[in-house]
């Protein structure tokens, strides 16, 4: 068991309250340090990183390969899968099976839902999920949840908007599931009613004792937020194109429809972005999806370093 309540994180619900508070204390440590302190109380040194990647990313990937890098670990890689035996035939679970030899913890993504946790099925080594189809990203919630600490010094109380595509996206979905626990939150989803969260999801939420609304006006629901998540559509989720097609540009954040927001709105994205957010909103205060991803390093830090003692 390692110092968190879970083994392998594959789902962001097996976080506990008490799991947050030892990453967010770690991560804060990091941040305090800065990039090019040495650590020496809770690093990786002499550990190995696996980083299994079956489907492309560059900021889940980079900083788990920063953080543990930065630790003192050292990191084996595989990207796009195609230098693995998956291509071959072999299972993910013979895949973990095997790479407990050659590391001490794997990071994964594979585009099917449910299969991080086939391959952490016999994996004798802590696996974590880094995002498997439309279903789970829990260490982007970790992100996103700590980025909410660093802006806001809260975690509760907040009006959080969470726009675009909310059927897909598997950050919306973690990121509520961490979120919605703290029952003085109130969520508006803002998309086009073809892309709006599972019911079964918000019905989770509201069991939460979190206020729900849903509305396909942005620029009505904007004015009143705390904290604005911003997704991209997903074209890679779309069976049909030509529906993806009719949604791919609906929503735009741009300084026209910021003038209408809070001076201290958070605006979030787990990026890329492709055009839902106008690059010249990059330089108003508000814009914290930069500094999202830099505190994604002393978070997954903490994770890595807590996960492997």
């Amino acid at each position: 068991m390692t110092n968190l309540s879970f083994h392998h994180l594959l789902d962001a619900n097996q976080i506990s309250e008490a799991d947050i508070k030892k990453l967010i204390t770690l991560a804060e440590k990091f941040r305090k340090q800065g990039h090019k302190k040495t650590f020496t109380s809770a690093d990786c040194r002499g550990l190995i990183l696996a980083t299994l990647f079956f489907e492309p990313s560059t900021r889940t990937r980079f900083s788990f390969e920063s953080a543990m890098l930065r630790l003192g670990g050292q990191i084996i890689t595989l990207e796009y899968g195609e230098s693995s035996s998956v291509k071959k035939g072999e299972t993910l679970s013979d895949t973990g099976r095997i790479m407990s030899n050659y590391a001490d913890i794997i990071v994964a993504r594979h585009p099917q839902i449910g299969s991080i946790a086939e391959l952490a099925k016999y994996a004798t080594v802590p696996v974590i999920n880094a995002g498997d189809g439309a279903s789970q990203h829990p260490t982007q919630s970790l992100v996103d949840l700590y980025t909410i600490f660093c802006e806001k010094k809260k975690l509760d109380g907040l009006k959080i908007g969470v726009l675009g595509d909310l059927k897909h996206g598997r950050t919306v979905q973690s990121l509520l599931t961490l979120m919605s626990r703290h029952p003085k939150n109130q969520f508006t989803l803002i998309s086009h009613p073809s892309l709006a969260l599972d019911p079964k999801k918000k019905k989770i939420i509201a069991q939460n004792g979190c206020k729900i609304s849903e509305t396909s006006d942005l620029k009505t629901a904007i004015k009143d937020l705390d904290i604005l998540y911003v997704t991209r559509i997903q074209q890679e989720r779309f069976a049909d194109k030509n529906e993806f097609e009719k949604v791919k540009n609906l929503y735009r954040i741009d300084k026209k429809i910021l003038a209408t927001a809070k001076k201290n709105l958070t605006i979030m994205h787990p990026l890329p972005r492709i055009n839902e957010i106008d690059e010249a909103v990059d330089s108003a205060p508000q814009a914290k999806y930069f500094a999202q991803a830099n505190y994604g390093v002393y978070i997954r830090m903490a994770l890595l370093s807590l996960m492997t003692k």
